[in-house]
């Protein structure tokens, strides 16, 4: 009866353990779709681009999604724009500066305002973004996506799950050093972001 018992505990504190534990998600896509869209709407001209290359890393419990940490790096030689004069000019000193500053990163620092129902999740996260060496706190919306056993149907040879982030907030290149009070009639101060990104947790 003893022996039951225990085994009985064993199990459960087990599953528990196992149910709770966060899963690692991978965000370098290795279909290359992940990718973050960028424009800024100056009064003579309006500028879109991308990013395409996306890293990083995210750690996530659906029983838990308020403790969602992690950090996303976007490589700054991928910021891509159609006018070759201008990705010439966007990647130089002057703007982005892409080879003294390789990467543009968002750590978390904490999630609040958390709505989950079902496999998704509405909440507000909280970290520091470093662009051009300049670090700054800003809080955005986000919604996380949990899709559980889905890894396959984007990689057939792959078992595991998927996790899909998407936000989209606004900042300022003054903040940042991006060629600040320069040219805003044409490359606006203001810069509205947006991302959808899938991370993967293949099963081991």
């Amino acid at each position: 009866m003893t022996k039951s018992f225990s085994c009985i505990v064993a199990f459960a504190v087990s599953s528990l353990a196992g149910f709770a534990a966060p899963q690692s998600y991978d965000f370098k896509d290795p279909k290359g779709v992940n990718n973050v869209v960028f424009k800024l709407d100056a009064p003579l001209e309006s500028i879109n681009g991308t990013a395409n290359g996306i890293s990083g890393s995210v750690q996530f419990d659906p029983q838990s999604p308020k403790d969602l940490k992690g950090k996303i790096v976007v490589a700054g030689s991928t910021l891509h724009v159609g006018n070759p004069t201008m990705k010439e000019h966007l990647h130089s000193d002057k703007w982005m500066d892409v080879k003294q500053f390789p990467e543009i990163t968002f750590e978390t620092t904490g999630i609040d305002k958390v709505v989950s129902a079902e496999n998704s999740t509405v909440a507000q996260v909280t970290g520091n973004l470093t662009i051009k060496g300049k670090t700054k706190s800003i809080t955005a919306p986000l919604k996380i996506t949990y899709l559980p056993g889905k890894l396959k149907a984007r990689f057939p040879m792959m078992e595991g799950d998927l996790l899909v982030l998407r936000s989209n907030f606004k900042i300022k290149r003054s903040d940042f050093g991006i060629n600040s009070g320069a040219f805003e009639d044409k490359v606006s101060d203001e810069i509205d972001l947006s991302f959808s990104l899938a991370g993967m947790s293949p099963k081991k």
